[in-house]
Parts: C-alpha cells; structure tokens; sequence
C-alpha cells in the first residue's frame, strides 16, 4: 500500500522558511513524478512545484523563493520554502504518480500539512 505523509507545517512570520518533508513508503519513487500542491480553504488546490527525474517546475508565484527536492536514500520529497509570504498560506499536499514524466495526473495523496504565513 502506498502512502505519502507529510510533515514540516507551521506558523511562521512573513519573510521566514519553512521545510516541508514527504515520506513515501509502498513504493520507490526515484525517478517518478511527485509533486507539491496547495489549497486554501474554499479555494481550489493549485501546484506549487513538480519535479520528475532531475527536472523541476515551478509555479510563478514562488519561482525563485521555493525549491523541490528529493532524497533517494529515505525515499522522501521536500520543499524549501523561503522568504514566506501571508498568500503562502495553505494546506500543503503531496502527491506521486508511477511515471517519469509528469502529466497533471496524481494517484497518490498525503494527507497535507498546514502552512501559516502571518505579516
């Protein structure tokens, strides 16, 4: 079975960092596509970030202030987030999918962790 848990949310001032982990387990996820997506409550749930092998995409509004990552060894994904600002906050999900490249489609789901940005 596999499953994707979050952790790394909490509050923090405007200007700050934060560093969001994804442990996956059920599955190896080296190369496949994962990704970072947010939600506000009453709102849709928008990408933040996806990375696939080596390459990365970004949304524009955290281009330059966040940054993905994963580390092969503890089967894990990660993201930056720096120079935080209020629009930041959000509930934080991850998510994978068995494929290399990525497509917009997610089968599997962490059950996020909240982000709270305060000016």
């Amino acid at each position: 079975q596999v499953q994707l848990v979050e952790s790394g949310g909490g509050s923090v001032q405007a200007g700050g960092s934060l560093r969001l982990s994804c442990e996956v387990s059920g599955y190896t996820s080296s190369t496949d596509c994962m990704g970072w997506f947010r939600q506000v409550l009453g709102k849709g749930r928008e990408v933040v970030a996806q990375i696939a092998r080596t390459q990365t995409a970004y949304a524009d509004s955290v281009k330059g202030r966040f940054t993905i990552s994963r580390d092969n060894a503890k089967n894990s994904l990660y993201l930056q987030m720096d120079n935080l600002k209020p629009e930041d906050t959000a509930m934080y999900f991850c998510a994978a999918e068995r494929r290399t490249w990525c497509n917009g489609v997610f089968s599997y789901w962490g059950q996020g962790t909240q982000v709270t940005v305060s000016s």
